[in-house]
């Protein structure tokens, strides 16, 4: 298996910050950047090998490569995809199907949160051998609007994900962290390859929903309650920048 960290994108609302750089390398603790948390988090649970996807301002992130990789003792692979600025996440996560025949730990790259959620998937990949992905669920976070909210079904695996389900409705939110088995690479890149063809807006999680509607087995890991930040605006960054000092 291997770690996959999305780091694609602009981070618009991260401006004048991300002026030069992406999210991921936005610094949260010293000289601690969201890569860096995500990259030992990996490591952590053993993951060495990793594949980094990047886009915008992807040079930042390439000439520090090497000193990420003695920092983490990892190997870094980059996929770039040179349609970051204009298309949404589906596109990228599919750009790295390559890897889903190995297994892949997929981590967001602006997702701040302890190895506790890297350790709560892999421990329900081996309680649920038969799910093709398990999403980390926060299923005690309140849920509002922008959320993405995860509704499951009664044998509790997942039957909708969107950032517009009802917050009443929802079981609770995706937290930007995935385990992808093996046998589940060509039905995952192709539900994500039809996602993006019909609208290259759409969200990787769009990708997910397409694969349970053709009945594929998406199923859960709560998280239980953890400190966790997605980092959208500056708001979170200082939240993620409170949270970093904890992982």
């Amino acid at each position: 298996m291997i770690g996959l960290v999305l780091a694609a994108g602009a981070g618009r609302r991260l401006r004048p910050d991300t002026d030069h750089l992406p999210k991921a390398l936005l610094p949260v603790r010293g000289d601690v950047t969201i890569l860096d948390i995500a990259l030992a988090n990996l490591a952590a649970v053993g993951l060495t090998d990793i594949v980094v996807l990047v886009g915008y301002a992807a040079a930042a992130v390439a000439g520090r490569v090497r000193a990420l990789e003695r920092r983490h003792h990892v190997a870094i692979e980059l996929v770039h995809n040179d349609r970051a600025e204009d298309w949404n996440n589906a596109y990228s996560l599919w750009l790295a199907r390559a890897y889903f025949g190995e297994g892949v730990l997929l981590v967001n790259g602006d997702t701040v949160h302890p190895v506790s959620v890297e350790q709560a998937l892999l421990a329900a990949a081996a309680a649920q051998p038969g799910a093709d992905l398990i999403l980390a669920l926060d299923d005690v976070k309140q849920l509002a609007d922008e959320e993405m909210k995860v509704m499951l079904d009664d044998r509790g695996l997942m039957r909708r994900i969107s950032k517009l389900l009802d917050p009443a409705e929802a079981d609770g939110e995706y937290i930007g962290a995935t385990l992808i088995e093996a046998t589940a690479a060509g039905a995952l890149a192709d539900a994500l390859q039809v996602t993006w063809r019909i609208d290259p807006s759409r969200y990787y999680e769009d990708g997910f929903q397409e694969l349970a509607d053709r009945g594929g087995a998406v199923a859960v890991a709560p998280i239980g309650t953890v400190d966790w930040v997605e980092v959208d605006d500056h708001q979170d960054l200082a939240r993620a920048r409170e949270i970093a000092w904890r992982c």
